[in-house]
């Protein structure tokens, strides 16, 4: 399996203008402020004229999802200069970083907002795929099983958490870590994929051919293809009942 097209992707924190954010509900409290009438006018200019936190977090995420990478970074560390320790700037960042495959960088940015927000899941699970894309994939397990001890439902985190076993060949454990994400997500094509590739890598041509063909269901244009060239399934390849299943 290529992780690069079997990982679950990492997402990145989005904030909210109306506050609904995480970091927003420790910081906004609906306080209110008694504001003279002759300081009114001097207070607008002033607010005009500074950047907001918020504002330049919006704008780090419009440019994550536009592919503009360094321009993101750049929003993302005017917001952090106004706010160290705002963990959801630190972790988009990161984000960006994990984009141009500047991994050890993205796990440093990563590792700040765990500082900060230790208890926030996506901060552990991103750092655990910037970990397996650097072939850490001990240090990448720590870091999904923190995410999954925070969030036990994340089964983008037990499928990663997967893959990094099967990269270990621990398949025994990969294929708990999978059925654990199907029991949560029925439907997730990626887990049956990648249980599919431990079976091959195991010659279990049975167990590979049923979960692959249940991939395939939930997704035929995208593993009909994959499967064809993943060097995975290279121990089952020449199988008949593989050849017939693409």
């Amino acid at each position: 399996m290529d992780f690069r097209r079997c990982l679950v992707a990492s997402g990145f924190i989005t904030f909210s203008t109306l506050g609904c954010g995480d970091w927003t509900n420790s910081t906004a409290k609906n306080t209110k402020q008694v504001v003279q009438e002759n300081n009114v006018s001097q207070l607008l200019i002033k607010a005009k004229s500074t950047p907001k936190v918020e504002d330049l977090l919006i704008q780090g995420n419009n440019l994550l999802d536009a592919h503009r990478y360094q321009d993101a970074i750049a929003a993302y560390d005017k917001a952090i200069a106004l706010k160290p320790q705002s963990a959801e700037a630190w972790i988009n960042r990161g984000n960006a970083l994990t984009s141009l495959q500047r991994y050890k960088d993205a796990i440093v940015s990563y590792d700040q907002a765990i500082a900060i927000r230790p208890n926030k899941d996506i901060a552990w699970y991103n750092r655990g795929n910037a970990l397996t894309a650097l072939q850490s994939y001990k240090d990448a397990i720590v870091a999904y099983d923190k995410a999954i001890a925070i969030k036990p439902d994340k089964y983008e985190a037990w499928i990663n958490r997967g893959i990094a076993l099967t990269k270990l060949q621990r398949y025994t454990e990969a294929l708990k870590s999978y059925d654990k994400a199907i029991a949560i997500k029925p439907n997730k094509h990626e887990a049956y994929y990648n249980k599919a590739c431990s079976y091959a890598l195991q010659r279990n041509v049975d167990l590979a051919i049923v979960n692959l063909d249940k991939a395939i269901k939930l997704f035929p244009s995208k593993y009909q293809k994959l499967a064809k060239t993943d060097p995975d399934f290279v121990k089952v390849r020449s199988d008949k009942r593989f050849q017939e299943l693409l």
